[in-house]
């Protein structure tokens, strides 16, 4: 059974791969991350996602002889752009805190889509698999010194569009539709055993 190998530092991403059942390395990946602003959010999301799984398996460098599965996803928060109505802004992760602060604001009464793209890579023949899930967000609003208090907490870093659901953020949260909860965490569960599976599947825990 081929060796399974997590390209992602995310300890969200691990905790819901372990939960799965699966038996996986942890070998981060580090890209640029950065995206034209008018991107689709779905095609950026799984541009990345199959940088950061090609990424990893070039710094394994086990080639033809190895047999490991690379998994590596990306997560873009994407709300309608304010200041150009129809248009789309993609938010990925603050760089500070008045970053934070922004999105939050932003995202203070909305309806926002969370995609995840995904990417499995075979190392021994370079086979790949992407796909993607979107789940759309509708936030309540959230009053100013909420915000702040979020900010000091510290939790919006290293997460895409400044919150975490699975932390205090799930309070400002009111809709899930149309993808899973899994997925605004950060990794589609059901999606990535697909396109692992079509590679021929990872190990699992007995």
């Amino acid at each position: 059974m081929a060796r399974l190998v997590l390209a992602s530092a995310s300890p969200r991403r691990r905790e819901l791969l372990a939960a799965a059942g699966l038996v996986f390395e942890v070998a981060p990946a580090d890209v640029d991350e950065s995206l034209p602003p008018r991107t689709d959010p779905a095609e950026g999301a799984v541009r990345l996602a199959r940088s950061k799984a090609l990424a990893a398996a070039a710094r394994l460098g086990g080639g033809a002889a190895a047999d490991e599965l690379v998994l590596a996803a990306d997560t873009i928060v994407a709300i309608e752009d304010p200041a150009e109505p129809g248009a789309t802004r993609l938010l990925g992760k603050p760089a500070d805190a008045g970053e934070a602060r922004a999105m939050l604001r932003l995202l203070s009464r909305s309806r926002h889509a969370v995609v995840t793209g995904v990417a499995a890579l075979r190392t021994r023949d370079g086979a790949l698999e992407t796909g993607f899930e979107r789940t759309w967000v509708t936030m309540r609003a959230i009053a100013p010194e909420e915000v702040e208090a979020y900010v000091r907490s510290g939790e919006w870093e290293g997460k895409a569009g400044g919150y975490a659901i699975q932390e205090t953020a799930d309070r400002f949260v009111t809709k899930l539709e149309e993808g899973g909860l899994d997925n605004v965490v950060g990794l589609p569960v059901g999606l990535a055993l697909e396109l692992l599976g079509r590679l021929g599947g990872p190990a699992r825990t007995p």
